[in-house]
């Protein structure tokens, strides 16, 4: 099973990772968060991302999901990257996990495209009428 971690602003991260425990029926095995507050020093966090990731993986890779690409959080991704068995995706959102959640039973690069589909796919236009370009 692929771990997932989330590394996002301040308090985003437990709370999807609070609702995502809503929605599968409790929370989900190898799924943690580091917030990251303005205060924090990256360089400090780092060592604590790398060992959360080592405890997530159970051998077949971490997929870790950060909020804003180009923030903080994601430049910390960057340098996880590329340790073995590490993905990143930024633009974190409720959709996307949930997606990850139900298909991490599947390859690293599979929950990669499957975290980029449930983001996308996520993000609907509704009106009184029902959902707009909805596929």
């Amino acid at each position: 099973m692929i771990g997932i971690l989330i590394i996002a602003h301040g308090s985003l991260g437990k709370s999807l990772v609070h609702c995502a425990s809503h929605v599968m029926g409790g929370k989900p095995a190898q799924l943690e968060f580091l917030a990251v507050s303005t205060s924090d020093d990256p360089t400090k966090l780092l060592p604590k991302a790398q060992k959360m990731i080592a405890n997530l993986n159970a051998g077949e890779g971490v997929l870790v999901l950060s909020d804003i690409y180009g923030a903080t959080p994601c430049n910390m991704v960057t340098k996880l990257v590329s340790q073995q068995g590490v993905a990143g995706v930024a633009g974190v959102n409720l959709p996307m996990l949930v997606r990850v959640l139900n298909y991490r039973q599947e390859a690293l690069e599979v929950c990669v495209e499957k975290a980029i589909s449930g983001g996308k796919e996520g993000v609907v236009h509704f009106t009184e009428r029902g959902c707009e370009n909805y596929n």
